[in-house]
């Protein structure tokens, strides 16, 4: 890429960063990431990162406790960067402050982008946003903290490194993190693979519910929000439960459904057909093997709609 980060930020006096409504590693990962690098090189920018609560697992990366949930910077900002964000309504109350901005930078790799900014920097086969940022920053500027949140963002979004998306760069880039010093193997055992006991039960329960269809090549599992209060979780415990119906033998597509106000969230995993093509339907996005959705309360009429999509992707596969 020609132009690096630096360049956005050249003569800026305050900057903001977000990313997606219910951010995971790799938002979170990435707008850290660049949170640092900004903080690291340019002491004199006002800088300040809005997120939506995150999991507990991330509260160690450097810069987490400056996160804030809410706007309360009034004036505009020079410059707003939205990371790991496919669309101008996933940035949630965020959006106040990108309207705002005098210049805007989107740094994705969601193939549902469009480019809603007023410069943007996607690319859509590449592992994740942080793979992106990285190649946007000067690696000499680069510190440790800056390091260990773009390694957990790569860790997070190619399912530790097992994913399609991750390429060759993608273990390069990998590779380069590593050598900060940071402890990479308990990063990864205890943001990825640790659980809370309401995790793993509330996991168990999702698993004994799910169903398959279409000869064992759909598994999909709907967790309501009763069942939720019962396991005493919400949204961000359930973290990695569609990857585990995913590596159901025999599946193509796993989906997962969980309540949330208004109706239900559909997060999709494939190992092969384009289940992106069917979170579009519904006014969602992602990948191709990773894509998300919302349907309406109405479970029974809604989930039939979602299985015929899904069974006409399956269908279209020659994989």
């Amino acid at each position: 890429m020609d132009r690096k980060l630096d360049y956005y930020l050249d003569g800026v006096s305050s900057v903001a960063i977000s990313g997606h409504l219910r951010p995971d590693g790799d938002c979170v990962g990435s707008t850290l990431a660049c949170y640092n690098y900004i903080k690291d090189n340019y002491p004199k920018v006002t800088v300040v990162v809005y997120l939506d609560p995150m999991q507990d697992v991330f509260e160690f990366l450097p810069g987490a406790k400056n996160i804030l949930h809410d706007r309360y910077y009034e004036e505009p900002f020079d410059l707003f960067i939205a990371l790991d964000c496919a669309d101008i309504d996933r940035l949630g109350k965020s959006r106040a402050c990108f309207d705002d901005a005098r210049h805007t930078l989107c740094i994705d790799h969601h193939v549902s982008n469009k480019g809603f900014a007023d410069e943007n920097i996607i690319e859509p086969s590449w592992s994740s946003a942080c793979e992106v940022l990285f190649t946007l920053l000067m690696e000499n500027k680069i510190s440790k903290n800056c390091a260990i949140c773009l390694y957990n963002g790569i860790v997070h979004d190619t399912g530790i490194f097992q994913y399609a998306c991750t390429s060759r760069q993608t273990m390069n880039i990998a590779g380069k993190l590593m050598g900060y010093g940071f402890d990479f193997t308990k990063l990864v055992d205890s943001t990825f693979f640790a659980k809370t006991y309401e995790q793993n039960r509330v996991m168990g329960k999702v698993l004994l519910d799910s169903r398959l269809y279409f000869d064992g090549r759909l598994i999909v599992s709907v967790l309501s929000r009763e069942q939720m209060n019962e396991f005493e979780v919400d949204g961000r415990d359930l973290e990695g439960i569609v990857n585990q119906l995913r590596v159901t033998r025999g599946v193509l597509v796993a989906a997962f459904l969980h309540e949330i106000e208004g109706g239900y969230r559909v997060s999709m995993r494939s190992n092969g057909p384009d289940v992106s093509a069917v979170a579009v339907k519904f006014e969602g996005g992602g990948h191709v093997r990773a894509a998300g959705c919302s349907l309406g309360r109405d479970i029974d009429t809604e989930l039939p709609k979602l299985l015929n999509q899904i069974h006409m992707v399956i269908s279209d596969y020659n994989g």
